[in-house]
């Protein structure tokens, strides 16, 4: 069986890119060493690597939850994984509706304005990946 670190950093660098943790690593300090391991670990190593969902449904989950709990500094990090996990945009706009519904409109509104700024970002991102070929 895989150590949990180890799964959790491969699982982490597949949603979200290896220049996100790459970067992350780089910015590790002693500080929040223990921090990084803890979330490679619980997070990615645990949960983010259970084969019980898929990961386009675990991406939806995800938005969904920092949605409704108002983590949104967590969204556009999420958002820009979706290209990795399979998720689109009319599957997070999906999640966001529910967040309205159960959650509050405040917190999915705010959730779906953070979403279209990534997403024309990501496209931007794209289309000047395709001037510069």
């Amino acid at each position: 069986m895989p150590d949990r670190f180890d799964e959790g950093m491969a699982t982490r660098r597949a949603v979200l890119g290896d220049a996100h943790v790459d970067r992350v690593e780089k910015n590790k300090s002693a500080f929040d060493e223990p921090f990084q391991t803890l979330i490679t670990e619980a997070a990615w190593g645990s949960v983010w690597s259970s084969k019980r969902i898929s990961m386009r449904d675990r991406s939806i989950l995800t938005l969904a939850l920092l949605a409704a709990t108002g983590n949104f500094d967590e969204i556009p990090m999420h958002i820009r994984a979706t290209v990795n996990t399979g998720a689109s945009k009319d599957d997070v706009l999906e999640a966001f509706q529910h967040v309205a519904i159960y959650a509050g409109v405040p917190r999915a509104n705010h959730a779906i304005k953070l979403a279209k700024q990534i997403y024309e970002e990501m496209e931007a991102e794209t289309d000047v990946g395709k001037t510069s070929e």
